[in-house]
């Protein structure tokens, strides 16, 4: 009897399990039906726009990936062979370019860093470098870099704006990377979401920004405060 009550569970189990599989397939099919109804019903112009929208969406895909190609997404180090015009050959194959002047002895290079890095990840619209100044001086004296960290912000083939030692952030070391991300979204180096009228964690201004619309305060630099930066020579 044992042996006979063991097969009958055995095949009510079995039945059982084809029933819930005969369930699952008919739900699948009910599901793409469905689909097939809703495609059906659509007019011409609906089905145009879904595959616009399609191929655009392809498009801004490819696009992601030649960026992640040339470096989007990550923060690397540039110009290690001292030569200008690798600066200029990223510069030019992407629309927006975020640029670190550093040498390793500055302390306030390496807190840049950290915080450059997490930028990064965080807009792969931009491409995030970083530049040894001491390996590259033709390249700093042509930008004019005296202070160090300077970043500069290229837009375009073209350097837009400066962030020049840690005054714009509020001249501390140990400041958000929320406002770092601010004050270069405020020079369009970034697609920044946030409000562009001030910081978002409040810091005051203390230092006018360059490159906003005025070229000429280009030329006032030599005449910034020293912050404790080490000046670049």
């Amino acid at each position: 009897p044992s042996v006979i009550m063991a097969t009958q569970a055995r095949a009510m189990m079995q039945a059982q399990l084809e029933a819930a599989v005969l369930q699952s397939v008919a739900v699948a099919e009910q599901q793409v039906d469905e689909q097939i109804r809703k495609l059906d019903a659509m007019d011409k112009d609906e089905l145009e726009d879904m595959e616009a929208l399609r191929a655009r969406r392809i498009e801004q895909m490819k696009a992601a990936k030649a960026k992640r190609q040339i470096g989007h997404g990550e923060y690397r180090e540039i110009g290690g062979s001292g030569s200008e015009q690798e600066f200029f050959d990223a510069a030019k194959q992407s629309d927006k370019m975020v640029c670190h002047f550093y040498r390793d002895s500055t302390e306030r290079c390496a807190i840049m860093d950290s915080h450059l890095s997490k930028l990064a990840q965080m807009h792969p619209e931009t491409r995030f470098v970083k530049i040894n100044a001491e390996k590259s001086p033709f390249l700093a004296e042509r930008l004019r870099i005296i202070m160090l960290p300077t970043v500069a912000l290229v837009i375009k083939g073209k350097v837009k704006d400066y962030i020049v030692g840690f005054d714009d952030m509020g001249g501390m070391d140990d400041f958000d990377t929320e406002v770092l991300e601010w004050r270069i979204g405020t020079s369009g180096a970034i697609e920044y979401g946030g409000s562009l009228e001030g910081p978002p964690t409040g810091v005051e201004k203390k230092t006018t920004f360059i490159g906003r619309g005025a070229a000429s305060k280009r030329g006032t630099r030599s005449g910034w405060e020293d912050d404790s930066d080490d000046d670049f020579s």
